[in-house]
């Protein structure tokens, strides 16, 4: 088993459950862990006998353009969406995180994140 990560994906979207973060928006970013069966691929060395990371990124760039309140609703809609297009991975964790999210009395947050994993 073999276990890729793909991390640090940057995204500008408009999540939130104030009405101004689903106008102005704000960037967040989503880190992936994908267990999957490398073996084939490791002799092979073939990008069809593996999970390609590019198709991982657009199906999550796709989810991140769909708007959602919570981030466990855009976590879990992106671990959703890997299992139903990579029928080889058997475990997926994602974070997703939100970059200076607006607080109702002015405070500051570096980030906030939710982590899902099934």
């Amino acid at each position: 088993m073999g276990l890729i990560e793909i991390e640090g994906m940057d995204f500008f979207a408009y999540h939130g459950c104030f009405k101004e973060e689903r106008v102005i928006g704000t960037r967040f970013t989503v880190d992936a862990w994908l267990t999957t069966d490398t073996a084939e691929a490791e002799t092979s060395d073939e990008l069809k006998h593996t999970v390609n990371y590019q198709a991982v990124y657009e199906l999550i760039r796709h989810e991140m353009e769909q708007h959602s309140h919570l981030l466990e609703h855009v976590a879990r809609r992106i671990i959703d969406t890997i299992y139903g297009h990579f029928k080889a991975v058997t475990h997926v964790k994602i974070k997703v995180s939100k970059l200076n999210p607006a607080l109702a009395h002015g405070g500051k947050i570096k980030q906030v994140s939710v982590t899902l994993e099934k």
